[in-house]
């Protein structure tokens, strides 16, 4: 069982509020925006609070190669690969994840998950919000009609351990090269851009996670800064702007606060990989799909409730077969780049998790936007996909649930004999983001209110899945 548990027009924004002087009184200057909501604390502390790790698998992956195999089915259904034995007897997987195979008994094989929506943009976007897309799949990127992702329904009704932000992104957001917008359904919107998660930025080239303003400068110690502190206090206090909305006022002293507490606390010796022993690193593989979810073991460690990893590969800036999409070169992608990477990070992430006692109160959730087409060559949305290929394909695909209470050595609803269709226990991404919420414990029947339109709306429409035990 899982675990139970407005700005008004005319009014200055928060980022008119920062602007107006706060931070340059801490010494502190813009490339801190970014970071207000960041703070490190110590990863040995014995308390621990629910946290999920949500790992975005950018493309699409294909459920009927990879984790929900068909071998009975035609040639140009079943494709290449050959099922191996896991761990769990009467479970097999794609031969190309050996690893995997061994951690199946921590492993739930949802392969029930089902939508209607075969667009990257508005099928990203239904995943990562738990909504179906509000309007025609005309295009890949973010509009301020978007619905609020999960990472911002986190940051503003989630938990944190002391001065740690609730949600945190690593390490990029998802754009398509030659769009101008981000990919469509990762931020507040409209729910409200301030809510948006902490991203922190991966250098994919050092495979570090640099980013200016975590240090305290020596011409700027922490007594000096304190002193700043509490003069800005003062003003604030006897000749604070008056103009300003009591929400304004608020948000603007929170994240003066947090951004203080981000150099008091030395976050960047969180962030520093550095620390960790050059084995672990290379255990998890010197990716930035491995180094991502490393980092994301130490914001877990750190208090941190949602931290969403967006998968990023060679192939990220391929307009045309990003990532986990494969519309042509099917087998030789997988074999050769995604399942290596996959299987060595995932695999180690799982078992660090476990080995440190963090896997009980960690809801692990492996996803993409869809799966791909049962037929090799079948089309279905892009032109571009080839006899080699696999076009996308949202009607039944697999997610990857382990810890938080999820039982693992399991397989949660099935489909039907091509992979094609959902034919026990269906999954809407509505549920699953229903689920996430409840593990988290925050309230998926919670309302907030749409910034656009002035409507109240519940954080999900869908139920949590509540069998994983």
């Amino acid at each position: 069982m899982l675990s139970l548990r407005l700005q008004q027009r005319g009014q200055q924004t928060r980022r008119e509020v920062l602007r107006a002087g706060g931070l340059s009184l801490l010494g502190l200057t813009a490339s801190h925006l970014e970071l207000l909501r960041a703070a490190a604390s110590d990863p040995s502390a014995k308390h621990r609070h629910n946290s999920c790790v949500f790992l975005f698998l950018f493309g699409g992956p294909s459920q009927i190669d990879l984790w929900d195999m068909k071998p009975a089915a035609p040639v140009e259904i079943r494709g290449d690969f050959q099922p191996v034995a896991t761990r769990v007897p009467g479970i097999q997987i794609c031969e190309h994840l050996p690893r995997l195979a061994s951690q199946m008994d921590k492993v739930c094989l949802l392969r029930s998950m089902t939508h209607n929506m075969n667009v990257h943009g508005p099928a990203c976007s239904e995943v990562f919000s738990g909504r179906e897309y509000f309007g025609a799949p005309t295009t890949d990127q973010a509009s301020e009609q978007d619905w609020p992702s999960l990472s911002a329904m986190t940051m503003r009704y989630g938990s944190s351990r002391g001065s740690l932000p609730p949600s945190v992104v690593l390490p990029w957001y998802l754009q398509f090269t030659g769009q101008s917008r981000r990919i469509a359904g990762q931020s507040g919107a409209r729910m409200g851009e301030r809510h948006n998660a902490m991203l922190i930025q991966g250098d994919s080239e050092n495979l570090d996670f640099h980013t200016e303003g975590f240090h305290l400068q020596e011409t700027v110690p922490i007594e000096r800064l304190r002193r700043r502190r509490d003069l800005l206090t003062h003003l604030q206090t006897t000749t604070g702007p008056r103009a300003l909305s009591a929400e304004a006022i608020d948000d603007y002293r929170q994240h003066h606060d947090r951004a203080y507490e981000l150099l008091q606390n030395r976050a960047g010796e969180l962030l520093d990989l550095e620390r960790e022993k050059e084995g672990v690193r290379q255990r998890y593989g010197k990716t930035m799909v491995g180094q991502s979810l490393l980092m994301a073991r130490r914001m877990v460690e750190a208090g941190v409730s949602l931290v969403t990893v967006n998968w990023e590969d060679e192939t990220k800036i391929d307009g045309v077969n990003t990532c986990w999409d494969t519309h042509h070169s099917n087998f030789s992608k997988l074999k050769d780049l995604l399942c290596p990477i996959f299987d060595q990070a995932y695999s180690a992430f799982i078992e660090d998790l476990h080995d440190r006692g963090l896997l009980e109160t960690t809801l692990v959730v492996a996803i993409g936007e869809f799966g791909r087409t049962p037929h090799m060559g079948q089309f279905s949305q892009s032109s571009n996909t080839k006899k080699s290929g696999r076009d996308h394909w949202p009607s039944a695909f697999t997610a990857l649930l382990a810890g938080g209470g999820v039982r693992g050595g399991q397989v949660y609803g099935a489909t039907n004999q091509h992979a094609a269709f959902v034919k026990d226990k269906p999954v809407t991404p509505a549920d699953l983001t229903a689920t996430i919420l409840h593990h988290l414990g925050i309230d998926h029947t919670e309302k907030y209110i749409d910034e656009m339109q002035g409507l109240r709306h519940r954080l999900s429409e869908g139920k949590p899945v509540t069998d994983l035990g």
